[in-house]
């Protein structure tokens, strides 16, 4: 990214350790500033997921970590991977709509808003990456892109009155169902995990799994924005995350992401594991995924440095 600040300004600002990335915006997280109705549902509703996570070494059983690995992938892969992310946000790939559905319904029990918001939000960050305008870009800071953002609705309002850039998911009933009846479904999920398993599942399969599968989401906000390495031109702070790519099913190649943000193959590299990709192909090979994006050679040869060097 073109960065014209000054050795003098760059003084003015914070660094993020162990980066290159500096604080150049301020926002105030929590004190000084107005807390909407719905910043507080979000408030409470991740911090009441956090408390329960605390209980888990109290409530431990095999039966309940069991679920929650299941819950975790699930919800992980299936839900903000291959359905909020992939599918939704960036059309790489075209499902059944039956199939379509059920992933983004899977995506609806993680806790990370209804689909309308989610890839409204996605696709904003796309379209003004590390700028002013970008939901979660660190140059606000690493907690504000992590997850202070979230907290902060007036924020999100602000920098988008409009929100008309999903209106193909406000054209379908079933997402604006979804987006009106939201907390419903997450509180149904919870009565009927407890109702199944009692205090101990609903610790480790509401608790502990949201609060994983949140903050590995929120990680490729942070972190892979943050530290790294950019193998392609993008503009942005965009960085490949090695470690962040194993636990978050393939998301962190970031770099290629944002190189290549239509494809639905994120590890562009044999060793680069992406699991959310191998489950796209299985599913292109059954016959369940069609129009499958990927970056053409030409496209990869446009965003490489190793084209500037060609022109030197």
């Amino acid at each position: 990214m073109k960065n014209y600040i000054t050795v003098s300004q760059e003084s003015e600002y914070a660094r993020i350790p162990f980066s290159d990335v500096l604080v150049t915006r301020k926002r105030n997280l929590f004190m000084g500033r107005k807390w909407n109705n719905i910043d507080i549902k979000v408030g409470l509703t991740i911090v009441s997921v956090h408390l329960l996570a605390l209980f888990a070494p109290f409530t431990f059983t095999w039966g309940a970590l069991c679920a929650a690995i299941v819950t975790s992938v699930s919800f992980g892969l299936f839900g903000i991977t291959l359905s909020y992310h992939r599918n939704l946000a960036h059309r790489s790939l075209k499902l059944p709509k039956w199939l379509e559905y059920t992933f983004a319904y899977i995506g609806v029990l993680s806790m990370q808003r209804d689909p309308i918001f989610w890839v409204s939000i996605h696709r904003y960050h796309h379209q003004y990456v590390d700028s002013e305008k970008d939901p979660h870009s660190p140059t606000f800071g690493f907690w504000f892109s992590h997850m202070g953002w979230i907290f902060d609705n007036g924020y999100i309002f602000e920098k988008y009155q409009e929100r008309k850039n999903v209106e193909d998911l406000k054209n379908q009933v079933f997402y604006r169902f979804i987006k009106k009846t939201y907390p419903l479904h997450t509180i149904a999920f919870a009565a009927i995990v407890y109702s199944v398993g009692g205090f101990s599942y609903l610790v480790w399969v509401v608790g502990v799994t949201n609060t994983c599968v949140l903050h590995l989401t929120f990680l490729v906000n942070s972190a892979c924005h943050i530290w790294g390495t950019q193998v392609w031109k993008t503009g942005d702070l965009s960085k490949n995350n090695w470690w962040v790519a194993i636990f978050t099913f393939g998301e962190g190649w970031h770099n290629n992401h944002h190189a290549f943000e239509n494809s639905a193959r994120h590890g562009l590299e044999w060793w680069q594991i992406d699991v959310g990709w191998y489950v796209i192909k299985f599913l292109e090979v059954v016959g369940l995924a069609t129009n499958v994006k990927l970056p053409t050679e030409d496209h990869k040869l446009k965003k490489s440095f190793v084209s500037d060097n060609k022109l030197k």
